[in-house]
């Protein structure tokens, strides 16, 4: 799964700005690259005050960063794509000035990914990968797609 950690200063997003982001980072991944969302994962963390520095002085600025770990085997037009629609999004979201938003991503091989016990496919085999997988697995990853 792709994962997108998105680190906010404290305070800055409210639960339900957190939610709106989410879905938006689900989608755009889900848009660029053709995965299913359930495939995509968005964990939030907090910058507490004093601990974010920029050339060794401390921002007081609210900002947001957004780190993706994603399958390599995307197309530069594909990850240009997914980085305009985080940050266009998260600037609809929020409000904050794009200037603030910082978005990232670091690719891995699939083969150094393992999630429900099997190696992650190479783009483009995931329903493949997704039927090789237990029921109750299938299942549960399906029914994540039916929350939204």
């Amino acid at each position: 799964m792709p994962t997108y950690i998105v680190s906010a200063t404290q305070n800055l997003l409210s639960p339900e700005e957190k939610k709106k982001v989410a879905k938006e980072v689900t989608r755009a991944h889900s848009q660029a690259t053709g995965a299913q969302g359930f495939f995509a994962q968005v964990i939030f963390s907090e910058i507490p005050s004093g601990s974010h520095f920029m050339g060794g002085v401390e921002i007081s600025a609210n900002q947001v960063y957004v780190h993706g770990h994603i399958r390599a085997g995307r197309t530069e037009e594909q990850k240009g794509a997914l980085l305009a629609d985080i940050i266009n999004s998260i600037h609809g979201v929020t409000g904050i000035e794009k200037r603030f938003l910082w978005a990232y991503i670091s690719e891995l091989t699939p083969n150094n990914m393992v999630e429900y016990g099997r190696v992650l496919p190479q783009p483009g085999k995931e329903a493949e990968w997704l039927e090789s997988l237990s029921a109750a697995d299938r299942d549960y990853m399906l029914s994540l797609s039916k929350a939204q």
